[in-house]
């Protein structure tokens, strides 16, 4: 595969360019054989981002724009969604019993990096999101992936790692993408000891590095 593969494409205004998007960026991994790209990840921080562009008020019947860059094998992936609406998103936490207003909450979470810039031609925005694959995560976001301890979306988990469930630390031992039959992304979390656990992607596990017995006993978080 090149350095950098992108792909440019236009989406109706409609919930079915959802699913189209991901499906998109899933085929486009494949094509470009980006074998170490995080593509559950980015499908879901790409379908939050159509979602978010299909609320906004926009001018006619005018399309979304989206944009997908794939760097180094898939290591780091760009995803950009333009839209013809004014304003600038902002990240809100909703109530425990609302519903929606997650999406850029998720995206902040599961993102490396990401922004809002004014298009260079024509009106609207482009909103982008930077994911990275975990082995090539830069150190301040292995830190936020993967720390000591800490509170993650579920879809950032990986085996080797021990999360807090049932009042005890379990050991991750495998992790799959399932979904729901709304369309969702749901993540299965292989465990072992216990049964497994199917989650939200985005629901917030307490996760801490993967754990080893010294000679003496005593544990030690791993490296």
């Amino acid at each position: 595969m090149a350095e950098l593969c992108e792909v440019n494409v236009r989406l109706v205004r409609r919930r079915s360019s959802v699913p189209e998007a991901r499906a998109l960026l899933r085929a486009k991994l494949g094509e470009w054989r980006a074998g170490e790209a995080p593509a559950d990840v980015g499908e879901l921080v790409l379908s939050e981002l159509v979602t978010s562009a299909l609320r906004v008020a926009v001018p006619g019947d005018r399309m979304i724009g989206g944009r997908i860059v794939c760097r180094e094998r898939g290591a780091s992936l760009r995803l950009e969604v333009s839209d013809a609406g004014g304003g600038r998103p902002v990240v809100r936490v909703p109530g425990e019993l609302e519903t929606g207003g997650r999406g850029l909450l998720l995206v902040e979470v599961l993102a490396y990096r990401w922004g809002v810039d004014e298009r260079s031609a024509g009106i609207g925005k482009t909103v982008w999101a930077e994911v990275v694959a975990p082995g090539a995560a830069p150190g301040s976001v292995a830190a936020k992936l993967v720390s000591a301890k800490a509170k993650i979306a579920a879809a950032t988990v990986h085996p080797g790692q021990s999360v807090r469930v049932w009042g005890a630390w379990c050991t991750v031992r495998s992790v799959r993408s399932d979904r729901y039959a709304s369309g969702g992304l749901a993540v299965v979390i292989g465990l072992d000891d216990g049964p497994g656990l199917r989650m939200d992607a985005a629901e917030p596990l307490l996760v801490r590095a993967g754990v080893r017995q010294t000679a003496a006993g005593d544990p030690v978080v791993a490296s």
